[in-house]
């Protein structure tokens, strides 16, 4: 998946310091604009062609999938193919992020609602992923996790 870099405050020509404020905004707005870019690509992949969502993991990527570990990009695939539905749309309330400890990671929060084909009730989820940074510029799914909210 290609995506923006994340970008870090520099200083500009002349020696002056960029303000702390500014860069930190731009930060933000970067963090937040990747984030954004994953989360429609991750849930369009899943709603359409859930075999594609191999490629956004690694064999070191882990998912907890409603309390069940699965570990490495093939084992999660083959998770995600085979559950027990084969049509769901997914309507997004809420997508925070924060920067990881990972130098260029991301942390991302989502809760929703997903409607299964032939059912009447949207069941409501959260899903928290964790996004590290690649050598070509983009992101990995290094963790994911995922639960159904019942209340």
């Amino acid at each position: 998946m290609q995506m923006l870099p994340l970008r870090t405050a520099t200083s500009t020509t002349g020696g002056a310091r960029m303000d702390k404020d500014q860069g930190k905004r731009e930060m933000e707005e970067q963090l937040e604009m990747v984030t954004k870019a994953f989360v429609d690509h991750y849930y369009n992949l899943f709603d359409t062609n859930r075999a594609a969502l191999a490629c956004l993991y690694d064999q070191t990527s882990m998912l907890s999938f409603e309390g069940q570990k699965i570990l490495g990009a093939d084992e999660i695939s083959r998770k995600l193919s085979q559950l027990p539905f084969e049509q769901c749309n997914h309507s997004i309330s809420t997508v925070d992020c924060q920067p990881s400890p990972l130098v260029g990671g991301i942390l991302v929060f989502v809760t929703g609602n997903l409607q299964l084909a032939g059912e009447e009730h949207q069941l409501r989820f959260s899903q928290m992923f964790q996004l590290i940074p690649t050598q070509q510029a983009s992101f990995f799914v290094q963790n994911d996790i995922f639960r159904l909210n019942y209340c």
